[in-house]
């Protein structure tokens, strides 16, 4: 009996978990949207800022500099990009690392 408890249970949070991991991308999306894409572009193709389509960078790289900012970047780099969590910025970056 308790093993059939724990199999819906493993089974039940495996579904939630599932269902959110996209909706986790679609929230990177918008925020990128909102916040990124006046100077790097909607698609990453480069604007006023350079293009993010193809970066180099890690996504934990890019999630970094988020959230701790860089001296060596132009702004607004140099510095965490305001009102972004770290959950924020990990969503943008895994957004910005799906670009083609």
């Amino acid at each position: 009996m308790r093993l059939t408890h724990a199999t819906i249970l493993v089974l039940v949070v495996a579904l939630f978990a599932s269902l959110a991991l996209p909706a986790f991308a679609a929230d990177g999306a918008a925020t990128y949207k909102t916040k990124c894409a006046a100077c790097h572009g909607p698609e990453g193709q480069g604007k006023v800022g350079p293009a993010l389509k193809g970066t180099t960078l890690t996504a934990d790289q890019i999630a970094d500099l988020l959230t701790k900012g860089n001296d060596a970047k132009k702004p607004p780099h140099k510095k965490a990009v305001s009102g972004l969590s770290a959950d924020d910025a990990k969503g943008v970056a895994d957004f910005v690392k799906s670009l083609k």
